[in-house]
């Protein structure tokens, strides 16, 4: 028996093999990504593919791997890092017994922000998971900063002293402490911030964004919160201080 009686052999090019998922055909498109980063090359991707490309009817594409992954990680982040912040906020007034200096320590938080994204941004570096976690620890470290400083305002205040005399003493004895806080993190970060070899791609970002986060955050310490304090009255708050 002929066997081109019941079959046309052909050599033709085709998948190795035929891969199925929910009881459908799936076909796997992979690649490497070098030189830049995973978000920006899949948004320039999905806008090529969305203009060029028309899939058939019953056809249909998923894009997964480390891109799922890193979307799942910002959804979480995008509940995790408002949580983070109310948690400070909130803590902070505990401490405190009032909003208000709470409400002056975390000025921390926005310029420790913005010191951190303009670091990325002077690197040419993307923003991350990794970049994101730094933030967190950035906000974590300014925020002592700011409850160091206050804290001790608010001692001074309540040994007596006037309010501009406090806030000049306060400011003067917390200098040391709240550069070397910053001192010693960002050297800390330093080689991370610097480094070349495997996995780099993860610590440069994350020690990016503490050591210019830290340099901004702490200028606003020193010198934007004895400046502001003034304005928040918050000598009329007639609670303990916390001991630091």
């Amino acid at each position: 028996m002929l066997l081109s009686r019941v079959a046309q052999v052909v050599v033709d090019e085709g998948p190795a093999q035929i891969s199925r998922e929910h009881i459908q055909r799936r076909i796997v498109v992979e690649a490497n990504i070098r030189g830049r980063d995973l978000g920006g090359f899949m948004a320039e991707a999905q806008r090529v593919i969305r203009k060029n490309l028309s899939l058939p009817s019953g056809y249909y594409m998923e894009w997964g791997g480390q891109f799922e992954h890193l979307e799942d990680a910002l959804q979480r982040l995008a509940i995790v890092v408002p949580i983070t912040l109310l948690l400070i906020l909130g803590i902070l007034s505990l401490i405190f017994g009032t909003l208000r200096p709470a409400l002056l320590i975390f000025l921390n938080v926005p310029l420790a922000l913005s010191g951190g994204i303009f670091a990325l941004w002077i690197r040419g570096l993307p923003f991350s998971i990794s970049a994101s976690v730094g933030f967190i620890a950035l906000f974590g470290i300014a925020v002592l900063n700011g409850v160091v400083l206050v804290s001790r305002i608010r001692m001074l205040e309540e040994e007596g002293r006037s309010l501009d005399q406090a806030i000049t003493q306060g400011a003067s004895d917390r200098l040391r402490p709240v550069l070397m806080t910053a001192l010693v993190a960002s050297l800390g970060f330093l080689p991370m911030a610097l480094a070349t070899s495997m996995g780099a791609e993860v610590q440069r970002p994350l020690a990016t964004v503490v050591i210019g986060g830290l340099v901004t955050s702490t200028a606003l310490t020193l010198l934007v919160i004895p400046a502001v304090y003034r304005y928040f009255s918050l000598r009329s708050d007639h609670v303990p201080n916390p001991t630091m």
